[in-house]
Order: structure tokens, then C-alpha cells, then sequence
């Protein structure tokens, strides 16, 4: 039987300016968590699998809001794993994710690795909705396959709207159910993770870091706003993990100047 939930974070300021959660919503697989957060007087929701999922054919989501003059970070513990339903033919598993900032608050979206097991099918979206101040990183990784087998289905589609203007929209699709030539030498090339880091910074302004490559495999890429775009291929989640972290830290050096 398939499982449908809906997990949702709202957070907003208190009259000390300190950020407070008044709702913290857990529904089905989706445990929330709060956890210390630093620094002090901002807000920090982990996120904690209850149980197997997503598996073929549920419809999970997350909604979550970050109020204005609010510091919201939401993280997880352990991996998501995608894998196949019962029967012979399961129906696609579905994960929706809507973010939004308001003016002045900050939301950092760090979840743990989501990992696309052999026989699985998983469409993926997040929406996200910023304010003209609003300030976000957010930092996305996918592994095509536990250790030993080859990837299920994956489809993730990103869409970011600032200040009601795109910012940007993209979609990726790995698998047997991918377009033909997603592991040829054009796109992954034989690699097994992807990532990719989004930071929109109102302080870059139009001046932004300048589009260049990160290594072999790795590039920064200024989009047409106060935001740029970290796009990697790895071998394996934690190459992965240590260029984003890496390209994150000189983007945090970045906006400090």
C-alpha cells in the first residue's frame, strides 16, 4: 500500500528576533526534529526517516517557509534511499519539495545524498519561492545506484522564482526511463553521483563570482541575478560531498569579501 504524507516547517520571528518554529509538522516517513542551530537565534529542523520510503507509488512532501528576518536550516540524518514498490510493476514514487523566504530571511536546504536504487522510479520536484532579499543555499546530491548495481529511474526538476521572476528552471533525468544518452560521455560519463550547489546572495548583486571550472569535473556557473550555480560529477558521495563543501566555503569567503 502505498503511503502519502505531507511534512511542514513554518518558521517566524519572536519579539526578540529570535527565529521560533510554530509549526513543525511530521507526517508518515517525514519525522521533524528540532536541533540546536548555530548561531544562536536562528532555527534548525532535521529531518528523520521513519521508515523505508519513498517507495513506488508514494506521494511525499515537504513544505517549508521561512518567515521574514528569519535563519531557518533544514538538514537530514541519513541518506534518502528511492526504491522499487511491490508487484511487478509499480507505479512511480513522487516527492514534492516547496520552499519559501520571505524578505530578509535566510533558508539553507542541506539534505542528506538521495540514492536511486536499481528498480526504483522516483519524480522529483522542488519549487522554490524567494523574496528580492531573501538569501538561500541549497545543496543537492544524487547517487545512481546502491554499491554493486546500476541506478533506478530518476527525474528531478528545480524551479526557483525571485522576487515573481525565474531565476532558474531545470530538469535532470537519469535511468532506464532517461532520454538514450544520460551515461554517454556528453553527460555523466561514466560517473555514478551528481550534485550541485544553488547560493542566491543579494550582496553579489551583478557582481557575483565569474563562471569558471572547479576541477576535472566541476564548474561555477553566475546565473542572471545575485546567484550562482555548482555544478559536479563525481565517482562516489563523498568526492562528491568534498567539492561542494569546498566550493561552498569560497562562496561563503565570497559574500564576506
Amino acid at each position: 500500500m502505498s503511503v502519502r504524507a505531507t511534512a511542514r516547517i513554518t518558521a517566524v520571528r519572536d519579539a526578540r528576533g529570535a527565529t521560533v518554529l510554530p509549526v513543525l509538522e511530521s507526517d508518515g516517513p517525514l519525522a521533524l526534529r528540532r536541533t540546536r542551530a548555530v548561531p544562536p537565534g536562528a532555527a534548525r529542523v532535521t529531518v528523520v526517516g521513519a521508515m523505508s520510503a519513498p517507495l513506488g507509488g508514494d506521494r511525499l512532501a515537504v513544505q517549508a517557509r521561512a518567515g521574514q528576518g528569519t535563519r531557518l536550516t533544514v538538514d537530514a540524518v541519513a541518506a534518502t534511499v528511492a526504491l522499487p514498490g511491490p508487484g511487478p510493476d509499480p507505479a512511480a514514487a513522487r516527492y514534492a519539495i516547496t520552499l519559501k523566504a520571505e524578505e530578509d530571511a535566510e533558508l539553507n536546504w542541506l539534505p542528506e545524498q538521495l540514492i536511486s536504487a536499481h528498480g526504483s522510479e522516483l519524480h522529483m520536484t522542488t519549487m522554490i519561492e524567494l523574496a528580492s532579499t531573501a538569501r538561500l543555499v541549497l545543496r543537492e546530491e544524487q547517487i545512481l545506484g546502491r554499491h554493486g548495481e546500476t541506478t533506478g529511474t530518476l527525474l528531478s526538476r528545480l524551479t526557483v522564482h525571485r522576487a515573481g521572476r525565474p531565476l532558474l528552471d531545470q530538469q535532470l533525468a537519469y535511468g532506464p526511463g532517461a532520454p538514450g544518452g544520460w551515461d554517454g560521455p556528453a553527460v555523466l560519463g561514466g560517473h555514478r553521483a551528481v550534485g550541485q550547489l544553488l547560493v542566491v546572495e543579494p550582496a553579489f548583486g551583478d557582481g557575483g563570482p565569474d563562471t569558471r571550472l572547479l576541477g576535472a569535473t566541476a564548474v561555477l556557473t553566475r546565473l542572471a541575478g545575485p546567484a550562482v550555480l555548482v555544478t559536479v560529477l563525481a565517482s562516489d558521495a563523498r568526492e562528491l560531498r568534498s567539492v561542494l563543501d569546498r566550493a561552498r566555503k569560497e562562496l561563503e569567503a565570497a559574500v564576506r569579501g
